[in-house]
């Protein structure tokens, strides 16, 4: 027992919280980064490590069951088809021609802010 908790409980309690950290991080990529790509790239690789990671803790929570098989079968199916579903986003975005944000598109957009508020002065 760890702080009055069984073992399993506690390293099921361990890894569904590192889980929730990646995907919450996951969630803030998609909302702050710029562009498609880097949101593709935030949502593919925090997302999947932090599912993988939550059903491993409901895995281990559960015990040596058939629920805890169905949940490890799963898992594999998100760690193979995030990412690849990801990479083929990301290509199929480019070949057609989706803008690729750069950091010179960013400071136009701050000089046009600028020449917008010394216009209404």
């Amino acid at each position: 027992m760890i702080f009055g908790i069984p073992v399993r409980e506690f390293i099921a309690f361990v890894l569904m919280g590192l889980g929730l950290i990646f995907l919450v991080g996951s969630a803030i990529g998609m909302l702050r980064l710029p562009d498609f790509y880097s949101r593709v790239h935030a949502s593919g690789n925090s997302e999947t490590l932090g599912t993988a990671l939550v059903f491993l803790g409901l895995a281990v929570y559960n015990g040596f069951t058939d629920a805890s098989f169905k949940i490890i079968v799963i898992f594999l199916f998100v760690f193979l088809g995030n990412p690849i579903g990801s990479h083929i986003l990301s290509k199929a975005a480019y070949k057609t021609g989706h803008p690729v944000w750069t950091r010179k598109h960013a400071d136009e957009v701050e000089e046009f802010e600028k020449q917008a508020g010394e216009e209404e002065n």
